[in-house]
């Protein structure tokens, strides 16, 4: 995306979601655990790190999820960006509950009752043990968004976080109903721009992964 100049109540975010992790290539649901980058995910942080600093927006600030696997892919960025990186764990991964460590297949096997409400994306239905309903997860990630949108009037920000985060904030920015299933890519290490003004959230531009070789978006469509 091209770099201009910001109107004064306008704060422009460019949210990135972690590089590629072991987990991810399994289609294994990480939620909460803390699990590292592997090679390939380290060396999508290094060329997203890359690819941002070429585009120059002069970013104000970098936050992201205090996981593992977003403070790795920031880190590289923060070197290039010559930033601090800001931790907030309300930019964390929605809690899958006792769906954590299992991939998709075996939460379907295991869980058959409770996976259909969770790929129903059922509103009010969190997963037992702790997890999040969607509700309470979209509640979550709006409230950080606007916290950090208030905070940086007239400014671009990075955030580096997680995918199904990213799938709420382009809903919030698209005015797209929760329940639906999801039809927009989510790839490791890509870059997505949403831009509030006014009370308002909109949608930029997404999923640019032309600075990648391809990247894995390896979550359910539901």
């Amino acid at each position: 995306m091209e770099n201009s100049s910001i109107p004064p109540r306008t704060c422009r975010i460019c949210l990135v979601r972690h590089g590629e992790t072991a987990w991810n290539t399994e289609r294994r649901l990480q939620g909460h655990l803390d699990i590292p980058l592997n090679e390939t995910g380290l060396a999508q942080a290094e060329a997203t790190a890359t690819r941002l600093q070429a585009l120059g927006h002069g970013f104000a600030a970098l936050y992201c999820s205090d996981l593992l696997r977003a403070r790795q892919t920031a880190a590289a960025i923060a070197h290039r960006q010559a930033l601090e990186t800001i931790q907030d764990e309300r930019l964390r991964e929605r809690h899958y509950g006792l769906f954590q460590g299992l991939t998709y297949d075996e939460a379907e096997r295991q869980h058959p009752g409770f996976y259909q409400r969770f790929k129903a994306r059922e509103l009010d239905f969190g997963v037992p043990e702790h997890g999040e309903s969607l509700l309470a997860f979209s509640a979550r990630v709006g409230a950080v968004l606007n916290d950090i949108a208030t905070r940086h009037a007239g400014q671009t920000v990075l955030i580096v976080t997680h995918g199904g985060v990213l799938d709420i904030s382009r809903r919030l920015a698209c005015g797209t109903a929760l329940h639906t299933p999801r039809d927009f890519p989510i790839p490791n290490a890509g870059l997505n721009w949403i831009e509030h003004s006014a009370g308002n959230w909109q949608l930029l531009a997404w999923a640019d992964e032309s600075h990648l070789g391809g990247a894995l978006d390896e979550l359910p469509s539901a």
